[in-house]
């Protein structure tokens, strides 16, 4: 049934003056339980010509009733009325966690059909995300012709299921022209889909011994390893977080590779060594470029389908999709929705409970597009979440310090970085904006009893008791990095690293979503024969590329990044913080516009204007 929106206004004549308004209380007559009504807001004008207003943007479902507190947002300390408790309480009772899988962060318990009304997509967005998917999956079927399950014949031959998809992108074609040169393949580490790989490297892992006579034609002349190491010129992207996962069959392989790369004069930084394993030795030999050409690209690819698994799982997935779920119902849980932070936060987790629901059941369970299309199948993904959780740590969602930590401050061309800092800054500006506004002191931090069990829910449960995510906050700096990660994580991060899938996943043997044979074990074997049998079959083929183009894809009227058409707050100083804050959006998409018409491979992810404000695919 298609919704309709009306505005309705009446009178209501009373004997007595009410005072202030505090709050209102909405139900349905029992004859329209069957069709639910989203109220957006009330507003009330008083006979004296005073307004109160009252932001609701929830659903009425069944026959309960809703309490809609005043607008004007509070903090618990300096709040008297009961109903907060009650809200609360009430919430907790319907957004409860659950362990979807051992390992994994906890999510709610609810499967798509069963979701609160709240948090389910709306009926744009339903339509939307089914159209998308369906078109991937007609393409597919279109693909099934003869020899559908074969593995292709020439590197050329992947162009054939590019033909159902209308290709103007000037990015993908310069992908599938350039792919196996190594400075595309070194750029991607900086700007492809998974630009959080890579750091300086200043001294050579002992599983990992490469010597500068292996590497001497790579360097600048007359610059040995060792110098360019001390000189910061040396980087490295290890993939330990693979090493002990299993394999999902005998005929689809993975390894945990290592890679070096190095900064050359041209500024390029390109690959000068690569392991396919975490163990040095007879069996694990050290591939270089000047070895024969097969062994050379297939070590490359190795590493390529290595990156795709822990970008899409541990990147992705992991980083954003299921840490954005985790502040969310925490959100629900702890923060009612006259506080400020429930006001601030709440447009940045829309449709993120709904996505990860449909994510569950259609992408990664047992019976999901991931397990048919990659290495790793449940128990793996299972193994590689619970790696990776034990070395995520909070600091890692504050970008500055992301950055600082991989000591990728100063590597040239490194736009993610750049274009990361200029929006972590504007966001860093607005919530600081909104939180002095309300929070007059660090001991008014101290003293909120709601955002301390927020952030200890996250910790404590969402993160399954997590040392390495903070417990209480102290201060109102402490508060505004924290919310500034919240938000950074959902909108900017996210973007980062899901809308590039199409262009630099739409070219199969740049990223193999799997590999069929086992990585070679000595060099000089390797043919072109041996790396066809190797990149994905037709059908996985298919199935991936129709997968990362729908994931690519934007609702119609996406919510980008300070576009806030539900107005959760009423008092101007925030409503002035959120001007300020599109402002500065609008001047860093400027900047990123006026840069990118220079280059080649323009960098457009973090671009405000294409930044979702919430995980919503």
């Amino acid at each position: 049934m298609k919704a309709v929106k009306l505005e309705i206004s009446f009178k209501i004549l009373v004997k007595k003056d009410l005072g202030d308004i505090v709050q209102v209380k909405l139900e349905k007559k029992k004859h329209l339980i069957n069709f639910p009504w989203f109220c957006k807001h009330i507003k009330v004008k008083t006979p004296s010509g005073e307004c109160f207003e009252f932001p609701c943007y929830c659903w009425l479902v069944d026959d309960k009733e809703v309490i809609i507190r005043e607008g004007t947002a509070r903090l618990p300390q300096d709040d008297t009325n009961k109903q907060r408790k009650n809200e609360l309480e009430s919430r907790q009772k319907i957004f409860r966690w659950k362990e979807w899988s051992p390992g994994f962060p906890e999510s709610i318990d609810a499967k798509m059909g069963e979701l609160p009304k709240d948090v389910q997509f709306d009926e744009e967005k339903d339509s939307d995300f089914k159209r998308n998917f369906l078109k991937a999956i007609e393409d597919l079927v279109i693909d099934k012709v003869d020899g559908f399950f074969e593995s292709w014949k020439d590197i050329a031959d992947f162009k054939e299921i590019l033909v159902h998809y209308n290709i103007k992108n000037t990015l993908l074609e310069n992908v599938m022209q350039d792919w196996n040169k190594d400075y595309m393949f070194g750029y991607q580490f900086l700007n492809g889909c998974n630009p959080v790989m890579i750091r300086k490297c200043m001294k050579l892992p002992d599983k990992f011994p490469v010597t500068h006579e292996m590497v001497k034609g790579c360097l600048k002349k007359g610059c040995t390893l060792q110098e360019e190491l001390q000189a910061g010129n040396i980087y490295i992207v290890d993939y330990e977080i693979l090493n002990g996962v299993p394999a999902a069959s005998s005929e689809r392989h993975l390894t945990a590779p290592i890679c070096l790369l190095y900064k050359n004069e041209l500024d390029q930084i390109v690959p000068i060594a690569i392991q396919l394993s975490q163990t040095p030795g007879e069996m694990s030999p050290i591939f270089l470029p000047r070895d024969n050409k097969y062994d050379w690209m297939l070590a490359k690819m190795w590493v390529r389908s290595s990156d795709f698994l822990v970008h899409q799982l541990v990147t992705h997935l992991l980083k954003t999709h299921l840490l954005s779920e985790v502040f969310e119902i925490a959100i629900y849980r702890q923060l009612s929705a006259v506080h400020p932070v429930y006001k601030l936060l709440i447009p940045h987790v829309r449709f993120t409970i709904a996505i990860n629901a449909e994510a569950r059941e259609k992408l990664i369970g047992e019976d999901g597009v991931f397990i048919k299309v990659s290495s790793i199948n449940g128990a793996g993904m299972g193994k590689l979440i619970q790696n990776a959780m034990k070395t995520l740590t909070y600091e890692s969602l504050c970008f500055p310090e992301d950055i600082k930590a991989r000591g990728m401050e100063d590597v040239p061309k490194y736009y993610y970085r750049d274009d990361g800092k200029m929006v972590w800054k504007a966001i860093h500006c607005f919530v600081s904006a909104v939180i002095k506004t309300y929070y007059h002191s660090d001991k008014a931090v101290q003293k909120d009893v709601e955002i301390q069990e927020f952030v200890k829910d996250v910790a404590c449960f969402g993160m399954n008791n997590s040392d390495n995510f903070p417990k209480s906050l102290s201060s109102r700096e402490q508060l505004v990095e924290y919310l500034t990660a919240v938000i950074f994580t959902a909108s900017a991060q996210h973007a980062a690293v899901n809308f590039g899938q199409f262009d630099w996943y739409g070219w199969i043997p740049n990223s193999p979503s799997t590999m069929r044979k086992p990585p070679p074990q000595q060099k000089g074997q390797v043919d072109l024969k041996y790396i066809m049998e190797s990149l994905p079959d037709r059908e996985c083929s298919s199935s991936a590329l129709g997968t990362v183009w729908a994931l690519s894809q934007t609702q119609k009227n996406e919510l980008y990044l300070g576009t806030y058409p539900d107005m959760y707050f009423t008092e101007k100083p925030a409503k002035e913080a959120i001007k300020t804050f599109q402002h500065n959006l609008d001047e860093v998409t400027n900047i990123i516009k006026s840069r990118n018409e220079k280059l080649t491979l323009g960098y457009c992810y973090l671009s405000p204007d294409k930044i979702p404000n919430s995980v919503a695919i």
